[in-house]
Order: structure tokens, then C-alpha cells, then sequence
């Protein structure tokens, strides 16, 4: 079976500065992937690049089978790759319900009042219909991030690309997050996750990539990548025993 989303020798650069260098992976469907490296690795442009916001010097991605490279983001998240962002910005001046309304009527490209339900059952789904009315500026941070996957799963994603999902919460935030991405998961949405709190990924993900200085150095089952002492040493910053 091809893969849900694949990347092919991608590579960018901004002036002289490499951020990707012929980096591939390939995502399968209904699996969760994750992906660390420090900062500076390359691991956001890579996203921006995969989601259709930054365009890549050299490489294709390729999304169910087909070529969207030159596809704009809007109508790659029409397809069913979406992404979320590190920091969320829900339209803070309107409700949590409006935000998720406003995601999935764009999505589905349907009045407002045909998807009004469906949008209910997401805000339920990710624990926020009690707080439906609220107004989205005046959210907890947990919240906000709640928010964020909510609207990206209104839009009826295919593939899920989270930004740091889990940065900024606290130890029992971080486990109610988790708890809820594994649930998209089982619900059959294929997932790419960014992040630098290690131990959400490792609770999470059936596969994980390590990107430095805009290149793969390392992928495969999550503990043993982590144990690796490559990774360990360009990672962590512990050196590896020669």
C-alpha cells in the first residue's frame, strides 16, 4: 500500500543557511510519527513545506499518491493534510463553538448551519463543548491547544501535522493531550508530531525521526532511536561512548 504522505529528497535554504538537505520519510496510513531534533534542525520548515506555507528548493511531497507540491495550503488542507501551529491564535473575539464552525465550513466549503452538529461532537470529543459560549481570548493555555486540534479536525483531516502541541503544560496537561491525540489516532487520522517534550512522543508514536542541521540521522522504533548514542549526543548534548 503507498504511503498516506511521503517526502522526497527535500532540501531549502534560506541564503546560506541550509535547513533541509535531501530529507525523505514516509508516513503510512492510520500511523503516528514523531519527530525531535534541537532547535535550529529544520524540523518547523519541514512542516511549513509538507502543509504547503513554505516551498521547497528541491524534492516533492506527495499526498495520497498524488503530487502537491505546487499545491497553496489551503487546498492541500481541502484534501486532508492539515497542520496546527506551535502557538495557538484562535479569532479571539468569537466563541470556541464559532472557531470550530468557521474551520469546518471552510474545510467543507458548506454553509455555516449544515455542519453546526458535527461541530458539537468535536467540541465534546476534544472536552470543551461546556465552554462552547466562551469567548476563545479567554482560554486556559490547555484550552487553546484543545481548540487548535479541534478546528484542525473540523477540517476532516486525512493527515494530522502537530506543531508542539504539548509545550507550556503542566506534567497532567501533557498526559489529557495525549490521551486525546491517541484518540484521533485510533480514529484512523495519520499523524506527524513535532515536539521537544520527548516523553509525550515516546507515549504516543510508532515511529521517530531525528533531524539535525537539516538532515536525518536517525529513525526507527521510538525507544531505541532515543537510546541511540548518536542521538544522545547531538540531542541531549551527552556524549557518546566510543
Amino acid at each position: 500500500m503507498a504511503p498516506i504522505l511521503a517526502l522526497e529528497a527535500i532540501s531549502k535554504r534560506f541564503g546560506a543557511v541550509v535547513v533541509a538537505e535531501g530529507i525523505g520519510f514516509e508516513l503510512s496510513e492510520g500511523e503516528a510519527l514523531g519527530i525531535i531534533g534541537p532547535n535550529g534542525a529544520g524540523k518547523t520548515t519541514l512542516f511549513s513545506i509538507a502543509a504547503g506555507t513554505i516551498a521547497p528548493d528541491a524534492g516533492r511531497v506527495l499526498f495520497a499518491g498524488e503530487d502537491v507540491t505546487r499545491f497553496p495550503a489551503e487546498r492541500r488542507c481541502r484534501k486532508g493534510l492539515v497542520r496546527s501551529f506551535q502557538i495557538p491564535q484562535p479569532f479571539s473575539g468569537m466563541t470556541v463553538f464559532e472557531n470550530v464552525v468557521v474551520a469546518a465550513a471552510f474545510a467543507a466549503n458548506e454553509p455555516e448551519a449544515a455542519v453546526y452538529d458535527r461541530c458539537a461532537e468535536l467540541l465534546e470529543r476534544c472536552g470543551l463543548l461546556n465552554k462552547a459560549n466562551r469567548q476563545a481570548g479567554g482560554l486556559t493555555l490547555l484550552d487553546r491547544k484543545r481548540l487548535e486540534l479541534a478546528r484542525a479536525l473540523a477540517t476532516k483531516p486525512r493527515v494530522l501535522l502537530l506543531d508542539e502541541v504539548a509545550g507550556g503544560l503542566t506534567e497532567h496537561e501533557c498526559a489529557t493531550l495525549v490521551a486525546l491525540i491517541k484518540n484521533v489516532q485510533a480514529s484512523g487520522v495519520s499523524i506527524v508530531w513535532i515536539e521537544h517534550v520527548v516523553h509525550a512522543l515516546l507515549a504516543t508514536v510508532d515511529r521517530l525521526l531525528v533531524l539535525h542541521e537539516g538532515k536525518l540521522i536517525a529513525q526507527g522504533e521510538p525507544h531505541a532511536v532515543i537510546r541511540s548514542p548518536q542521538v544522545a549526543e547531538i540531542y541531549m548534548g551527552i556524549a557518546a561512548d566510543v
